[in-house]
């Protein structure tokens, strides 16, 4: 019944994202993994559908069920909605 799911945690996007959090400290963002860290932990409105696509496309992306780079699209979207992209 259980089920072993591969994740690969050294996914990086081809450019790196760059946010300000609420320390107003621009953070580089280069895959899903740390993309997913900023959502969890730094991210100023969590309820939106932009942040919920982010977090689904950078999952898929790092179970390789997605494109990596739809997620940092996705993740850049969230960021500009959010008002941290830098």
């Amino acid at each position: 019944m259980d089920k072993v799911i591969d994740v690969d945690f050294r996914v990086i996007w081809q450019a790196p994202v760059f946010i300000r959090t609420g320390t107003c400290v621009r953070e580089r963002i280069d895959g899903p993994d740390a993309a997913l860290q900023a959502l969890a932990n730094r991210w100023p409105a969590s309820g939106t559908e932009f942040y919920a696509e982010a977090q689904v496309k950078c999952l898929h992306a790092l179970a390789r069920h997605g494109s990596v780079e739809a997620a940092r699209s996705r993740f850049v979207n969230a960021a500009v909605a959010a008002g941290i992209i830098a």
